[in-house]
Parts: structure tokens; C-alpha cells; sequence
């Protein structure tokens, strides 16, 4: 059941509108979930796309309150203390979570709210709101994966090898989520996350 914020006093606002919707993509490190969100926003700019808090150093041409709201440990842990977050996790020694209240706001005025996140914040998520679409993108193969994660040429040799054994663990529970979608032909992988979110 979906958790509601303290300023609903309708017993009826429990549930979201016909209209509004939680979407939840998901899927291995290297996969191209970034890549197939930000296409999928720039054809749908209507659907709203939920700003993941993170304690990781921005990437090159990553922009704070855009790409992530990049913040230190100390006030991550603080935000889950106060329970701010809708879902968070730890990736490769870092932070993620997700803004509650926005999302929550954004879902009971209607709206079609996309997350990007984790295999253990999309489970989180699931437990919270077990309405929520959640898609899981494939790799072609665990070859390719290993094959665009060494080609983005940003991570170690151990973190390389991190998430490559984390990848395997994640490819094995695509079975616990609505829709599979392998990012192989790039065009077709996100007409399929279309469909799904659209039908």
C-alpha cells in the first residue's frame, strides 16, 4: 500500500488517480538504462522523470539537480534517518535513493512518474507500491555487458569486476519484474518500454 504523506487528510487519496502511475526501469550496471531514459523523456517530455539523490562524484557533463543531486555521506544518512527517501541502496560504495515526497505528489496529481534506479531500490519500491510497472532491461549477453561497461572507460579494474559480479546477481532476478526488455537494437528496446508505459 502506497505510504501517504502526512499533509492527505482524505481517506481516499490512499490510492492514486486512474491516471497516475509509478514506472520503475531497472537493470545491470553498463546496461543503457541511462541512455534509453533520456531518449524516452525527450520523446515524452509529459512524463516525470524522478532526480535521484546520489554520494558519488559527478561523471564529466553531469550537472547537479539534472542528472543526480549530489550530496556527502553524512547528510544521505541523515535524509534516510528522517525517512525522506522512497527507496535507497548502496552501489559500488556509493549511495542512491529516491525523493519521497515529490514522487508521491507527482503520482496522486496524475502524473506518469519514471524512476531509474538499482535492482534493490526497484525491489523496495515493489513492496511500497505494488502497482508500479517495473521493466527490467537485458543485455544481449553477459559478454556485451562486460563489453560496454570496459568501453565507457570510467571505472577501475576492481570496480570493473565488481560490477560485473553484481551484474550477473541482477540478470538473475529480471524474472521478479512485469516486462523484460533486451537492449539489443537500441530503437526497438525503447518502442518496447513505450508500449509498456503507453498501452
Amino acid at each position: 500500500m502506497m505510504q501517504v504523506l502526512p499533509i492527505q487528510t482524505s481517506a481516499t487519496t490512499t490510492e492514486c488517480p486512474p491516471t497516475g502511475k509509478l514506472i520503475v526501469l531497472t537493470g545491470p550496471s553498463g546496461v543503457g538504462k541511462g541512455t534509453l531514459m533520456r531518449s524516452l523523456l525527450q520523446r515524452h517530455p509529459q512524463l516525470y522523470y524522478s532526480v535521484s539523490v546520489t554520494t558519488r562524484s559527478p561523471r564529466p557533463g553531469e550537472i547537479d539537480g539534472k542528472n543526480y543531486y549530489f550530496i556527502n555521506r553524512s547528510k544521505f544518512e541523515q535524509l534516510v534517518a528522517q525517512g525522506e527517501f522512497l527507496e535507497w541502496a548502496e552501489f559500488a560504495g556509493n549511495y542512491y535513493g529516491t525523493p519521497r515526497e515529490t514522487v508521491v505528489n507527482q503520482i496522486q496529481s496524475g502524473k506518469l512518474v519514471v524512476l531509474e534506479i538499482e535492482l534493490e531500490g526497484a525491489r523496495q519500491i515493489r513492496a511500497s507500491f505494488p502497482n508500479a510497472l517495473s521493466i527490467f532491461i537485458l543485455p544481449p549477453s553477459f559478454e556485451e555487458l562486460e563489453k560496454r561497461i570496459r568501453g565507457r572507460g570510467q571505472d577501475s579494474e576492481e570496480s570493473i569486476s565488481r560490477r560485473l559480479v553484481r551484474a550477473k546477481a541482477e540478470i538473475a532476478a529480471a524474472d521478479e519484474f512485469d516486462i523484460q526488455i533486451v537492449n539489443d537494437d537500441f530503437e526497438m528496446a525503447l518502442a518496447a518500454i513505450e508500449a509498456a508505459i503507453f498501452e
